[in-house]
């Protein structure tokens, strides 16, 4: 099964996505992407969302270039209106409607931790998964919207990768020392995890500005099925990051990433942002620019992926097998150490 047909598969399509932000959407409607289907989101009041497909039946216009009038989705044409579900509302040039069977195709929609977020099939869930430590006390917070050129499954691996790190982001925030680390790849109930130990911090400029070498370091990469990443630092002085990016997939090639970083440094932490933000955003830039590379060199070569797996890819065969298991609805394997592996970073 490729990447195109995992995206398109109808078992992925009940997982919660973010569509926007909140604040966005609250201004004017926003037109959105979710595996290949155009939505309109709009606000109807009281902070209650809707998505809708972006055509009105009348002519075809996207609704998403109309306005909010009552709660309902007015288009800009001839000023049809939509309740949230999709229903006719109005046709004002009859004062009414007079066609009630007339409906747009809605998809579930909800508000949470500052974005909305929308279902296209039957939601797995009640709710998104949340975004760990936002808004708690004692951590400041920051978020980044990227898009990358490439399918979910790939910018998750990337996320979630340390030997990349090591060339694409030379110096910035890692650096090759050679030195071996253990790494523990763990199952879990929702998706899988790494956990490594003695991981070299020196030749870096990430950690000599934010974070004193001789602390220990716990540090956790996680994917959480079908399309979220988590990763933790913690320090034994208590300093604590965490990088948590939420993907949604636009098309089988194209994926919108919604990041929030969310730090504990102490009285520092807005001293911190002005340097780690920056540096942040940067370095996600070297990400999007080495994965558009590699997209155009496959697409130079045929436009199929061939990908040769070592030892040292850890997580992409989890990622791989959970969405391939979700996307199909079955059951995936049973949480538990799968193995420990020595890399040399």
């Amino acid at each position: 099964m490729t990447t195109s047909d995992l995206s398109a598969a109808n078992g992925l399509h009940n997982y919660w996505y973010i569509a926007a932000r909140e604040r966005d959407v609250r201004k004017k409607p926003q037109a959105v992407r979710l595996f290949g289907r155009h939505y309109a989101v709009f606000h109807q009041g009281g902070g209650r969302y809707a998505a809708l497909l972006d055509c009105c039946p009348h002519r075809n216009v996207p609704l998403s270039i109309g306005k909010v009038e009552n709660g309902c989705l007015q288009c800009a044409y001839h000023g049809w209106s939509f309740d949230g579900t999709g229903r006719l509302a109005a046709i004002p040039a009859l004062c009414g409607c007079d066609t009630p069977d007339v409906r747009v195709p809605a998809v579930h929609c909800t508000a949470q931790d500052g974005y909305v977020w929308i279902c296209a099939g039957t939601p797995a869930s009640a709710a998104p998964l949340p975004f760990a430590c936002l808004n708690e006390a004692g951590y400041t917070t920051f978020r980044m919207k990227t898009r990358f050129a490439a399918p979910v499954d790939w910018c998750l691996e990337n996320f979630l990768d340390c030997p990349h790190a090591v060339y694409v982001h030379h110096s910035w925030f890692r650096a090759p020392t050679g030195k071996p680390v253990r790494a523990l790849l763990r199952r879990n109930a929702d998706g899988a995890q790494i956990e490594y130990a003695d991981e070299p911090r020196e030749k870096s400029l990430v950690w000599k500005l934010l974070q004193n070498s001789q602390t220990e370091m716990s540090h956790t990469d996680r994917f959480i099925a079908p399309a979220t990443s988590r990763v933790d630092y913690r320090f034994s002085d208590g300093k604590h990051y965490i990088v948590t990016s939420s993907c949604t997939p636009l098309d089988g090639e194209t994926t919108e990433v919604y990041t929030v970083v969310s730090y504990r440094f102490g009285r520092l932490n807005p001293l911190i942002r002005l340097v780690f933000e920056p540096l942040s955003r940067f370095i996600i830039s070297q990400d999007v620019a080495i994965m558009k590379q590699q997209r155009d060199n496959i697409a130079r070569f045929g436009g199929r992926a061939r990908f040769c797996n070592s030892p040292a890819d850890l997580l992409m065969p989890e990622i791989a097998a959970w969405r391939k298991t979700l996307a199909e609805g079955g059951t995936p394997a049973a949480a538990g150490i799968v193995r420990e592996q020595e890399l040399h970073l």
